[in-house]
């Protein structure tokens, strides 16, 4: 008798165990058994790593990756809340200074609830949600060195390990390298064109510095507390308290070219107390520091249009801070991560992995959420002196007054603060900036007047002495 045909499932590689790449990797299970290549030994629990020298500094997952990552990883965003993180009301239980000085009201009357923890225990709990997958294989202690195939086709990666050099055959790789992608001169090394690239950089740089959360404030309600930069006031500075598992606050401050702040642990809460509003330096009093201060300066929006490529091979699509990486200080890398992923699981549940013009499809859907979370930055950091090789157009500065009104009015008006913030939290398109939701409130009202003052209380002032 003539033997059976045995179907194999595609194979996939995915460069990088970042959280775009573990998020890559799980949503490509579904298509394909999975190699996962990392340099790095990665900790068995929430521990930093030396490729993810960001995780000191504050995150969070806006309410749009909170969707994404509920869909891609069932279990995970409730799994992170057990372990210590939460699922905060914005703006209810945040007290938060816009760039352009004025406070939000925290209104209770959205459904916004963004996941905050600190980065080590969000990606222990992704490392162990995705990685126990038996279709994923890990590969530690292994440096992606080029890509196998011709300027029509990625057909591998050559690696390295312990061991020497290999070739991993691959029907599609993945680079979730982060900003460091090589992935630039990996194709013209194929023979195609060098990938268009913009960066806006608002000079900013960034300081962090653990807490522990003092006198009652342990308890695990303690507000965020935010004060944003504003670019229309150069230097521009802020900060944010960010109460995380442990009963610890993760306060980064920032500021951008000649207000930036230092590593001299003297001169944290100063530099918090000469922010725009000192809440945040008088929150810090009273608090007992659990480390030294770690300075990051690479912090600008680094944008590579791939999806514009007229010219690219199958088989290969390029993925998180590979593509684009922001100013951290709008918080938007892992929901772009988590809502990307999702992309690509969608586009590969109508179109087959190895089919010709796959890798284009998958590239062009996840540059979508790219996009939202681009255009949000560069709105505000273009306007910084220096930022960018041109200022902005007459239309940009017309989008930015505009905006700068929503905010306004969001901040006094909770049916307006709804549609900013399905825009902010990447649920909604920018065009939600001017739907009836917005444009009623701003334009007849009713709106309660601006706060003159960070809306915290007494109470939860009394709870940050010791």
């Amino acid at each position: 008798m003539p033997s059976t045909p045995v179907s194999h499932r595609p194979r996939a590689v995915v460069l990088g165990a970042s959280a775009a790449g573990l998020f890559a990797a799980a949503a490509l299970t579904e298509f394909a058994d999975v190699t996962v290549v990392e340099r790095d030994a990665l900790p068995q629990g929430p521990e930093p790593r030396r490729g993810v020298p960001q995780a000191r500094h504050a995150h969070l997952v806006w309410s749009g990756g909170v969707r994404a990552l509920r869909e891609l990883l069932p279990g995970l965003v409730d799994d992170v809340v057990c372990r210590g993180g939460r699922l905060v009301h914005i703006m209810g239980d945040m007290v938060s200074r816009a760039p352009n000085e004025v406070w939000f009201r925290r209104f209770l009357a959205t459904h916004h609830r963004n996941l905050v923890c600190s980065r080590d225990l969000l990606d222990s709990v992704v490392r162990d949600h995705v990685l126990k997958d038996g279709r994923i294989t890990l590969r530690q202690g292994t440096s992606a060195l080029a890509l196998e195939g011709d300027a029509r086709r990625v057909t591998g990666v050559r690696v390295a390990d312990g061991d020497g050099e290999h070739v991993l055959d691959a029907d599609l790789v993945v680079d979730a390298t982060g900003r460091g992608s090589r992935a630039p001169q990996w194709l013209a090394d194929l023979g195609l064109p060098r990938v268009a690239e913009r960066e806006v950089d608002a000079g900013l740089t960034y300081a962090t510095r653990v807490y522990r959360a003092p006198g009652t404030a342990a308890d695990g309600a303690f507000p965020l507390v935010n004060v944003q930069a504003n670019p229309a006031d150069p230097p521009g500075r802020g900060g944010i308290v960010l109460p995380v598992e442990g009963d610890r606050w993760i306060v980064t401050l920032g500021g951008t070219r000649g207000g930036e702040p230092t590593a001299d642990p003297d001169a944290f809460v100063p530099f918090a107390l000469g922010l725009a509003d000192p809440v945040i330096g008088e929150l810090l009093r009273d608090a007992e520091p659990l480390g030294d201060v770690t300075v990051t300066r690479s912090t600008a929006n680094r944008r590579r249009y791939y999806e514009k490529l007229k010219r690219r091979p199958d088989g290969f699509v390029v993925l998180g801070d590979a593509v684009a990486g922001y100013n951290p200080v709008y918080g938007h890398g892992l929901t772009v991560a988590a809502q990307g992923a999702l992309a690509v699981r969608d586009v590969l549940r109508r179109t087959a992995l190895t089919a010709p013009g796959t890798a284009g499809a998958l590239q062009r859907a996840a540059a979508r959420p790219v996009s939202g979370a681009w255009d949000l930055a560069v709105g505000q950091d273009a306007f910084y002196p220096g930022a960018a090789g041109t200022p902005p157009t007459v239309a940009e500065r017309l989008l930015a007054r505009y905006v700068d009104r929503a905010v306004a009015t969001g901040a006094r008006s909770p049916r307006a603060l709804g549609a900013l913030l399905d825009v902010m939290s990447m649920e909604r398109p920018p065009t939600r900036l001017f739907s009836r939701d917005m444009l009623v409130p701003m334009l007849f009202g009713p709106k309660k007047p601006h706060l003159d003052g960070p809306p915290i209380s007494e109470a939860e002032r009394r709870a940050a002495r010791s």
